[in-house]
């Protein structure tokens, strides 16, 4: 019942600013300004603080493929200036997740994990228009329920690097962890997170990306590879700008009992530029 009631508000809230949105089309983005900012929105180490909520559907989980997982991603990214040269940028990952017949026979709404990732970029880019940050990722055992989380307390190091080449851009974001402290009865984890990405920005802002998230389970010896195809359009509503998004995922590899074949994915971004 929660997990329906998840689903439903989320959708509907998504509908609403979709059909606001477009309703409020033709005074919308087309400026300069717009067109950086476009170009911002496909940078992960941009100086822009915005707050991304992603709505996600995989289904296909377990041994008679009946699970269905549906989870919304509230990613808040804030930069901090450091300095004149360099800058911090804060990404958290926020699940808040509804499981459906996994295992069998359950369902499941709450809480995951939050993954903390901070960057440390350069304000600028280097000579050769790269753009990069390092920094540490750490992983909070914050699930409300043991099926929506690892109950293990990680970290590891994280790296992106990008560049950017008039409407293109392209780059790499990566990380690794490791598990230190949790419940000694739960798997430890030793996972590196790979995610190389490719995005083109239109005249009218209008942004295609594709990407992987592909994670390999050391301990498992198990890969989880979906790839990522979304389009994106970056519009205003009285004054603040707002990026709308939907796209399709197929799962190439997933591990034992994991979800298969195809998901889909909606996202609503909320952008403050200074």
């Amino acid at each position: 019942m929660f997990g329906i009631t998840l689903r439903k508000l989320c959708l509907t809230a998504f509908l609403t600013a979709l059909l606001a949105a477009f309703g409020a089309a033709p005074g919308i983005c087309e400026d300069d300004q717009s067109t950086e900012l476009a170009k911002k929105l496909a940078n992960p180490v941009a100086s822009l603080i915005s707050v991304p909520l992603q709505f996600n559907y995989d289904e296909n989980y377990g041994l008679s493929d009946d699970g269905e997982k549906f989870y919304i991603n509230v990613q808040p990214v804030i930069p901090f200036a450091l300095n004149e040269d360099w800058n911090l940028i804060s990404r958290t990952i926020l699940p808040l997740v509804h499981l459906s017949d996994i295992p069998p026979g359950n369902d499941e709404t709450g809480l995951g994990d939050i993954t903390q990732s901070l960057f440390f970029s350069p304000s600028q880019p280097t000579d050769r228009g790269l753009i990069w940050g390092v920094g540490p990722v750490f992983l909070l055992p914050t699930a409300t329920d043991e099926l929506l989380g690892s109950e293990k307390w990680g970290a590891g190091p994280t790296a992106v690097v990008l560049k950017q080449t008039g409407p293109w851009t392209v780059g790499f974001l990566g990380n690794h962890v490791w598990s230190f402290a949790g419940e000694d009865d739960r798997a430890d984890i030793n996972a590196s997170y790979m995610q190389p990405f490719l995005a083109y920005v239109t005249k009218t802002h209008t942004t295609f990306n594709l990407n992987t998230e592909s994670v390999y389970d050391w301990e498992a010896e198990q890969w989880s590879v979906p790839i990522n195809f979304q389009v994106s359009q970056l519009l205003k509503i009285g004054g603040q700008p707002i990026s709308i998004g939907a796209g399709v995922r197929y799962w190439a590899e997933s591990p034992d009992a994991g979800p298969e074949d195809w998901g889909a994915r909606l996202s609503l971004t909320f952008l403050f530029p200074k």
